[in-house]
């Protein structure tokens, strides 16, 4: 009888538990929005892990088409009347053909040189959208319709929840099918790929095109969630978020991608406000004057850290680029499948003898 990976185990009791935080997180809507923008960044992380971790293309565009993907639904939205939907389906495939043009002219770029297009690019959208005050709103802003008319996040978690599935179960056809494997080839060495047959121009185009529609229809689902977009959003410091989570989570997995993402986004919320125990406030609120030397300072029943939170995730940045090189999540998970793995082996192993037992017995 063949035995369930240890991995789908985890994976459908991660989905369980998804589908019930929001009852889980009943009465706690604070929680419940910082799960779906976690979802948000899941969708970012994991596309831009297909695009660096599975093709080799190592790009800051994604903010980009992020932002064009948003402005885009908005605009149509505030100047045509288009539904919220419309506009994310026309968003989306704006985003798309934007990826094509980026893919063609980044097609002998590697590496450095590809890393510094990228972040021309994105600096260039970000400042025309900056600039054009009366058709993107200018630095004020661009107000959208929002994607449904309730003061409860449960609709949009489950919204963002589905998407996120969705897109990940995509990628993952792709990582595992023909294009998969060509992608991988390209990102190992280009010149053996083409040699073997690869079209790497066409496929190199593809990647991007692909990824920047994920990076698109998410961007324009959450902004139509929050209902504005600035061209702030656009700044190249998210972008280094987006790839500091894929980092984290291993960029050579979509699923340890997202989790680094969702991880991160958690524990920079919990950490804006640390909750404190009772019996340790007065004790806090004696040395109010150090903590503020130190630039933290307290609320009721909490330690804010305003700066250090950024501090202890450069840090969570640097020990796992220095020590684990893919991934603190990544590395868990190949851990859990090995075990599991072994375990199964064992059980054949000692199956078979008893088999052999029997057999000689009757023998």
């Amino acid at each position: 009888m063949k035995r369930i990976p240890i991995q789908g185990v985890l994976l459908v009791l991660l989905l369980i538990f998804a589908f019930a935080f929001p009852r889980i997180m009943q009465g706690q809507p604070y929680w419940l929005y910082v799960a779906l923008q976690s979802f948000f960044w899941a969708m970012m992380a994991a596309s831009w892990a297909l695009l660096a971790g599975y093709a080799g293309q190592f790009s800051f565009a994604h903010i980009a088409f992020m932002g064009i993907a948003s402005y885009t639904s908005g605009i149509l939205g505030r100047d045509l009347g288009w539904s919220p939907i419309s506009g994310i389906i026309l968003g989306t495939l704006m985003a798309g053909l934007v990826g094509v043009l980026v893919g063609y002219l980044c097609l002998r770029l590697r590496r450095t040189y590809l890393a510094l297009f990228t972040i021309a690019f994105s600096e260039i959208v970000r400042l025309i959208i900056n600039a054009e005050h009366e058709f993107t709103g200018g630095p004020m802003g661009l107000y959208m319709e929002p994607l449904l008319e309730t003061t409860s996040y449960v609709p949009t978690y489950y919204i963002m929840l589905v998407a996120l599935i969705v897109s990940l179960a995509i990628m993952y056809a792709i990582a595992n099918s023909r294009l998969g494997l060509f992608l991988r080839s390209i990102r190992e060495d280009e010149e053996a790929a083409a040699a073997m047959g690869v079209h790497v121009v066409r496929y190199k185009i593809l990647a991007f095109v692909i990824t920047s529609m994920i990076a698109g229809i998410a961007g324009a689902l959450d902004h139509h969630i929050i209902g504005f977009i600035a061209p702030n959003e656009l700044m190249i410091p998210r972008m280094s978020l987006v790839i500091a989570m894929a980092v984290i989570g291993g960029t050579e997995s979509l699923i340890s991608a997202s989790l680094g993402a969702i991880f991160i986004h958690f524990a920079m919320e919990w950490l804006q406000k640390i909750p404190v125990p009772a019996s340790w406030m007065p004790s806090l609120r004696e040395n109010t004057a150090t903590l503020q030397q130190f630039g933290l300072s307290l609320g009721e029943g909490y330690l804010q850290t305003n700066a250090w939170r950024m501090v202890l995730f450069g840090l969570m940045l640097m020990l796992t680029l220095r020590f684990w090189r893919n991934g603190l999540i990544q590395p868990l998970l190949e851990k859990i499948g090995r075990q599991g793995v072994a375990e199964e082996t064992v059980a054949k192993r000692k199956f078979s003898q008893e088999e052999n037992e029997i057999e000689g017995t009757e023998a």
